[in-house]
């Protein structure tokens, strides 16, 4: 790869360096045999903008509400439908921090590997809870009647 950064050159100039990402393009750098990819925030937003929830929605007996984050199987119930919106983030970005901690973990198992970006988008917007409410895609379950 010709546009491939070496670790020592871009240390050399580390303020240009960042310069440069944020503001003219990504970068990719290599250190021995290791290349990592170096982006700005709003390019890894970018990037990533199209992985977003669908909640499935259903009215409990009780009146009360359970959401289901397809994307994770994460599982929230509330009273109404705002408090459902916020269990629902409250156990996004819960899973979202407990994957990153122990991220070798998570990644590694086959049936969690694939949440990868889904966590990292969450992480992206977990600054405001708006915009981690604007993630979710609802779809409520209808209940069917028997006659």
């Amino acid at each position: 790869m010709k546009t491939v950064l070496k670790a020592s050159d871009v240390r050399k100039e580390w303020s240009k360096f960042i310069d440069e990402v944020k503001w003219v393009k990504p970068a990719l750098v290599k250190r021995n045999r290791d290349i990592i990819a170096v982006l700005s925030f709003d390019l890894l937003e970018f990037i990533l903008k199209e992985y977003k929830f669908t909640v499935e929605v259903k009215q409990e007996e009780d009146g009360s509400y359970t959401g289901i984050l397809n994307e994770m199987d994460l599982i929230a119930n509330a009273v109404d439908m705002e408090s459902l919106e916020l269990e629902l983030v409250k156990e996004l970005l819960e899973y979202s921090e407990e994957y990153m901690n122990e991220f070798g973990l998570y990644y590694s198992s086959p049936n969690r590997k694939n949440h990868f970006p889904y966590v990292y988008r969450a992480i992206l917007a977990s600054d405001d809870i708006e915009k981690v409410k604007k993630l979710f895609s609802l779809n409520f379950q209808s209940k069917k009647k028997v006659s």
